[in-house]
């Protein structure tokens, strides 16, 4: 389909697939708070299209796509798809276990499953579609969730000691996502573990800079620790077999600064 309203309404169709949308939260997303007086006519027509799209695609009467995948139900429609044939549910299915995996301790497993799930995306969620009333705040939940599941990607990875090989992947990110603290902490460990102590401090300093001139705010309490540890080459940083990722370094180094402990000073960070 090329039209931009049929459009919608699949992808509407499809972030709540397998549950019913009502046509008032269709028509809400199409035309906002001042719909035609035609709007559930040619919401008709629009489900009508997408119908036969579908039968085009599956070699399917229109019928038999309206009583078995996208029926009518009371007050909307509903798309029934199984879980396995959509990608937003594999994605989820991965990232959910991925992120189980992590924090159970299990960083191979963990870093495979999310990695999987990452590669998913070819570039933003909804691209082609308009963003309207109730799709706009969807995609924006959507790309949050894209995010997250990226930087536990990382997270995976760092803690099995590949920080050279999520440098690339971490500047691209930055470029993107100028004022993300949690990239900016896993790029200047990465690149203080890679022997770039000096860029590592970089970072922060751009980051700060940004934040500053956009928001008037100072990075976090946790992102400083992690410049004065940096500053200080603090054991807590040290690359060992079994070395922490950005999140437990986090944590330990604010857990250590409650009890008057600074970067610098050596004791056990797994302690």
């Amino acid at each position: 389909m090329t039209a931009p309203k049929p459009r919608s309404v699949l992808a509407l169709l499809l972030l709540n697939a397998d549950q019913a949308v009502q046509a008032s939260t269709l028509i809400q997303d199409l035309w906002g708070t001042n719909p035609p007086v035609s709007a559930r006519t040619t919401l008709q027509t629009y489900v009508l299209q997408v119908r036969k799209c579908l039968g085009r695609l599956l070699d399917a009467a229109v019928t038999e796509v309206a009583r078995r995948l996208l029926v009518t139900v009371p007050g909307g429609y509903r798309l029934g798809l199984d879980a396995t044939e959509f990608d937003l549910r594999t994605f989820e299915q991965l990232a959910t276990t991925g992120r189980r995996s992590l924090a159970a301790g299990e960083h191979v497993e963990a870093a495979a499953l999310l990695m999987r799930a990452r590669d998913l995306w070819r570039g933003p969620a909804l691209a082609d579609i308009r963003a309207g009333a109730v799709i706009g705040p969807r995609i924006k939940a959507l790309e949050q969730v894209r995010l997250h599941t990226v930087e536990q990607c990382i997270e995976a990875r760092m803690r099995l000691g590949h920080h050279r090989d999520v440098l690339a992947e971490l500047t691209a990110l930055m470029a993107e996502h100028e004022l993300n603290e949690n990239l900016c902490a896993q790029l200047m460990v990465a690149l203080h573990r890679s022997g770039r102590r000096q860029e590592a401090l970089l970072a922060f300093h751009r980051l700060r800079v940004t934040m500053v001139d956009e928001l008037g705010l100072e990075p976090s309490t946790r992102l400083r620790l992690l410049q004065r540890a940096i500053l200080a080459d603090d054991p807590v940083l040290a690359v060992t077999p079994s070395a922490d990722g950005p999140t437990r370094i986090l944590d330990h180094l604010v857990r250590r600064a409650a009890h008057g402990r600074w970067p610098g000073k050596a004791d056990d960070h797994r302690a």
